[in-house]
């Protein structure tokens, strides 16, 4: 059975094909707050850095990720930190 991470790693992957693709499970740093569910993966931090992004809104970015990950959203992930940059960008 594929862990929520690798999940959205390999969602993001799929939809992006990312130059730079870091997911880090950070529900530890939650742990007594809505959401947080004992086994973690509830909480995330992404970045991710693709040239589909280039000369994309940074709005429309974080849309477009959203949508790769609506499933992943609806259900079992609470929090998603995300910064979606083109090459080159900081």
């Amino acid at each position: 059975m594929a862990t929520i991470s690798k999940t959205i790693h390999d969602k993001l992957t799929q939809a992006f094909a990312p130059t730079r693709l870091e997911v880090v499970d950070d529900s530890a740093r939650h742990e007594g707050h809505a959401g947080h569910r004992e086994g973690g993966e509830s909480h995330f931090n992404v970045l991710i850095e693709s040239p589909a992004f280039v000369g994309v809104p940074r709005v429309m970015r974080q849309r477009k990720v959203y949508a790769a990950l609506s499933e992943e959203l609806s259900g079992p992930v609470h929090a998603l930190s995300l910064k979606a940059l083109a090459p080159g960008e900081g």
